[in-house]
């Protein structure tokens, strides 16, 4: 008798395609179908869906898979069509004909998978229909939104907790990349996952370059980052308003790369279109606001970008793995300035939201400024902020490559304390900047600050570099931005033992980055980085083929076959329909379909 374990294998091969699980699969999925609650923590790219797609095809029934965002769930439906599997969606972009027909195929058992959003999900018309079926397991996917701490909270989620009861004999899987310690106890006690399975794998993604930079002229750093690492590269930039959105998409189509814009005021069919060309077509760039990305299946995003300083670390995490799916070598690129700082405060500190609330999102706040401002090893800190140990430096960040200067910035700290004190604790970052560097303007002549002992202190500094040493005193909780005062600064009490010279530590800053044009220009890599001439000759063949089976047939080319299996395709050059299975990502499925076609296109190349 086949064993759950050996059920699990022969999909694994037969319908993905791949020999071998990795990280934690096979626990979870034995997990899983043996009737065990589980919580998953993987990182993007790391194979969250087969957790619970393989299940799904060894229980019996029909699977509901809750997924936050409904323009993706086309897209996994489609991937799974592909590997010969039953799987269908329910959302607002199927007509009453196609919805009935979805119903009918899960109330029949014809479904294998079923997506669908938690808002569908909750409906009582639903569970109704949920109440007659036989289900297999329910998987709640991007658990991370149940957290009222994190930075994509729905509260919708919060509400699932109901399936334990109404369903308790059906197990479930929540899984998510991107959760602290705090997020992971609370997905636990919403969901009501006390007695569940917990797997955490390593949140690394050592494929992925982490660079952060002071933002000079931002675009202009863009473009060189762009111009010397992704030339023809499909990406993300991301910026925080959509009026930055709209005028960086118009700038870079100016500059000659196709971009296209996407935020929530854009009209929902322009959204869905823009991102459905994202995901089709080649070497094409979303500038978009952090409303896009969410589960996005992409595997050769080479890079992401960040115009402006994202409010946590969970934020940045969860954005900057969409890069590098496939893991191929890619880039997180960040430029940001001291407006980030206090803009974020701000933010903060005017909501509406409690005391509590404030507090954390203030320290998660600050804990995305240490990881700008520190010195040594990016990851290492953002690993340890999800509780990781990396035991060396990485070796593939912008801080192991090219290690950052610092200075003894404590008089340069005392000025800018002594003249924000002199000035009243009543103005921003710009006009204290002013009176230091001696700029005699009618404001601070009216104000009679051009008379002060710190007046014209700070000319050994250009304007840019205080503005770097004014962010590095925010970020290090020397100056806070009064959230009344609109950006006014004011001194905490770290500040005064500096500021009245009782403190007998000195204060080591950064000295500003260099520019992005000077930084050394890396290797390209890709799928066919190590193919021969002939070699990459048939790969971009076998691109062409992909590209218009995928036209046909209007889905992403990715779904047909990664660019890691042309690659290795590529290289093997198999010549029968047996040495075509050896091919990582070749299942039964996609052997019947496209065998002959890429075979044909294998043989005619020699």
């Amino acid at each position: 008798m086949q064993t759950s374990t050996d059920q699990a294998r022969h999909i694994l091969k037969a319908t993905f395609g791949y020999d071998d699980f990795r990280h934690h699969q096979a626990d979870i999925i034995d997990a899983l179908i043996n009737g065990q609650d589980v919580l998953t923590l993987m990182p993007t790219g790391g194979g969250k869906s087969i957790c619970y797609q393989i299940p799904a095809l060894i229980r019996s029934g029909t699977a509901i898979v809750i997924s936050p965002l409904i323009a993706l769930m086309q897209d996994q439906v489609d991937a799974l069509k592909q590997l010969g599997v039953s799987a269908a969606f329910l959302n607002s972009t199927l007509n009453a004909g196609e919805q009935r027909e979805v119903e009918d195929k899960l109330r029949s058992g014809q479904l294998d998978l079923l997506y669908m959003a938690p808002e569908r999900l909750l409906n009582h018309q639903m569970l109704n229909m949920l109440d007659r079926c036989k289900i297999s397991l329910f998987a709640i996917d991007e658990a991370h939104c149940v957290s009222q701490w994190g930075h994509d909270f729905r509260k919708e989620y919060q509400q699932l907790s109901m399936l334990h009861e109404r369903y308790p004999e059906v197990p479930r899987i929540a899984l998510t990349a991107t959760a602290d310690a705090r997020t992971r106890g609370e997905i636990i006690h919403q969901l009501a996952l006390h007695q569940a399975g917990i797997f955490v794998n390593s949140f690394d993604r050592p494929n992925i370059h982490y660079a952060i930079s002071e933002a000079g002229n931002g675009r202009d750093a863009l473009w060189h980052f762009l111009s010397d690492n992704h030339a023809n590269d499909a990406g993300i930039v991301y910026c925080l308003s959509r009026k930055n959105v709209e005028a960086t998409a118009e700038w870079l189509n100016e500059k000659g790369r196709t971009a296209l814009p996407y935020h929530a005021g854009l009209a929902q069919e322009v959204r869905s279109r823009h991102q459905q060309r994202f995901l089709r077509e080649d070497g094409l760039i979303i500038v978009a606001t952090i409303a896009f990305g969410m589960g996005i299946d992409k595997p050769d995003v080479r890079f992401v970008a960040h115009m402006n300083l994202p409010k946590n670390i969970e934020s940045y995490y969860q954005e900057t793995g969409r890069a590098g799916r496939d893991g191929l070598p890619s880039d997180a690129w960040m430029s940001y300035g001291l407006q980030d700082v206090i803009n974020l405060r701000l933010f903060i500190e005017k909501s509406d939201a409690d005391e509590q609330f404030k507090r954390v999102m203030l320290q998660k706040t600050d804990a995305m400024l240490g990881l700008c401002e520190l010195t040594g090893c990016r990851r290492q800190a953002l690993l340890a902020y999800f509780d990781e140990t990396l035991a060396e430096p990485c070796g593939n960040c912008d801080n192991c490559l090219s290690p950052p200067e610092t200075w003894d910035a404590t008089i340069a700290a005392q000025k800018v304390l002594s003249c924000v004190y002199r000035t009243g604790e009543r103005f921003g970052a710009q006009y204290v900047i002013d009176v230091l560097t001696g700029k005699s303007s009618e404001r601070i002549k009216h104000n009679d600050h051009d008379k002060l002992s710190t007046f014209a202190i700070g000319g050994e500094h250009s304007g840019a570099e205080w503005r770097g040493i004014f962010r590095q005193l925010i970020a290090h909780g020397y100056l806070v931005a009064d959230a009344e005062g609109y950006g006014v600064l004011k001194l905490t009490q770290k500040a005064w033992p500096l500021l009245k010279r009782d403190c007998a530590e000195s204060v080591r800053l950064r000295r500003l980055s260099k520019p992005a044009s000077t930084r050394t220009k890396k290797t390209k890599f890709t799928a066919a980085s190590n193919l021969t001439g002939e070699e990459q000759t048939l790969f971009e063949a076998l691109r062409a083929l992909r590209a218009r089976l995928a036209k046909e047939q209007n889905v992403p080319p990715y779904v047909i076959f990664p660019d890691k299996t042309l690659s290795q395709m590529a290289s093997a050059q198999p010549q029968t329909p047996s040495q075509l299975l050896d091919i990582s990502g070749v299942g039964e499925a996609k052997l019947a379909r496209y065998g002959e076609t890429f075979l044909n296109e294998i043989r005619n190349s020699a």
